[in-house]
């Protein structure tokens, strides 16, 4: 039997960020402090989940041109669960939107509703929180990535994680 990677998929967001464990269970973060504090607290919360994990797949931010502050917002997210996770020493790999989204659907511009209803055609999942959905679609990505797939998919729709860089993993006894 071939080891399957512990992997953390995580959709993150100042205000909800979308966490799919290793076991499979599915949650949203919604932080509990104000302003900048929420960047320490949603770091730690991702970094204490990170424990014990081999590879946390990160959904990468999008550019939104009309909102430029949510562009430095999501960019500050970012560097503090990186950072938190280089601090700790987990891997982490950044998935871009458009490989995802092709990933779960067949096509990189799909809407949310396309990544639920593919959520519900491939697993049978019926997740009405899309930042579960996302985190989801991240962990069976990088599970697919490491060839022990959650579920089956189609060779052009997995041939689109080619383009991300996965960090090699520690070598594990078959489980």
């Amino acid at each position: 039997m071939t080891y399957r990677p512990n992997v953390l998929g995580l959709d993150l967001s100042i205000t909800a960020t979308g966490i799919a464990y290793p076991d499979g269970t599915l949650d949203t973060l919604r932080p509990q402090t104000a302003g900048d504090h929420r960047l320490d607290e949603i770091a730690n919360a991702v970094g204490d989940a990170a424990e014990d994990t081999d590879i946390v797949a990160i959904e990468g931010p999008v550019s939104n041109v009309r909102s430029p502050g949510t562009n430095v917002i999501l960019g500050m997210v970012h560097g503090a669960v990186r950072r938190e996770l280089i601090r700790r020493g987990v891997a982490y790999a950044i998935v871009p939107p458009t490989v995802l989204k092709k990933f779960a659907t067949g096509r990189g511009n799909a809407t949310k509703a396309d990544m639920r209803v593919a959520l519900i055609k491939r697993a049978d999942i019926d997740e009405r929180d899309d930042n579960r959905v996302d985190a989801w679609w991240l962990r069976a990505a990088a599970l697919d990535a490491y060839n022990t797939p959650l579920v089956d998919m189609p060779k052009t729709n997995r041939d689109a994680l080619n383009s991300v860089e996965w960090p090699s993993l520690p070598d594990r006894e078959a489980a």
